[in-house]
């Protein structure tokens, strides 16, 4: 396998490109950049992933930095800062969802971790499915409804199993790189 065998869902554009080849899939611990994934993919919830990978920078800016301690803390005041900011996607139900993500993100992490949270509906390890296509790859798993439940009880928003399988695809939970893939390898062992 070479460089450029790569799961087709990534294309050719460099950004596209770039993030298949250095994040995607690769286990994330960090609780913070647990909740940043996850709340950025409540954010694309309608779109396509790369328009919220155009912007991720300027919602890193918009959000703080998606330090949970702070966004907590925000009020009608910073809604409507969010609101104003034509760097980000514009969505008041989405806003509002990433403040009670980071309320819910603050009472579990005080109780057991957000990491541990989460990782729990995997056993603590990536799950390694060997998908030899991209057809092959669900939208959703059983993992990702039992934690999609789970986050919804716990006070989080645009968390559906399928955002949720898409998180867990991309935050390395589940190594979904199909086997042709160059980097499935890498992510199995």
């Amino acid at each position: 396998m070479t460089p450029d065998t790569r799961c087709a869902w990534c294309g050719t554009d460099p950004l596209y490109v770039a993030y298949h080849d250095t994040e995607w899939g690769v286990p994330e611990r960090d609780g913070r950049a647990l909740y940043e994934k996850l709340m950025l993919d409540g954010f694309q919830a309608g779109l396509a992933w790369i328009t919220i990978l155009r912007k991720r920078e300027n919602f890193r800016r918009a959000f703080e930095g998606f330090e949970p301690a702070r966004i907590a803390r925000w009020g009608e005041a910073e809604v409507a800062r969010c609101l104003a900011d034509p760097g980000i996607v514009r969505h008041r139900g989405k806003i509002e969802a990433a403040i009670d993500g980071a309320r819910a993100w603050e009472r579990i992490e005080a109780r057991e971790g957000f990491s541990d949270f989460l990782w729990a509906f995997t056993g603590g390890a990536p799950l390694q499915p060997a998908r030899a296509d991209m057809s092959a790859v669900p939208t959703e798993t059983p993992e990702s409804r039992a934690m999609s439940k789970a986050l919804k009880a716990e006070g989080f928003r645009f968390v559906g199993p399928t955002i949720v399988y898409a998180f867990m695809q991309a935050v390395g939970m589940v190594n979904d790189h199909v086997v042709t893939c160059h980097r499935h390898a890498d992510l199995a062992r």
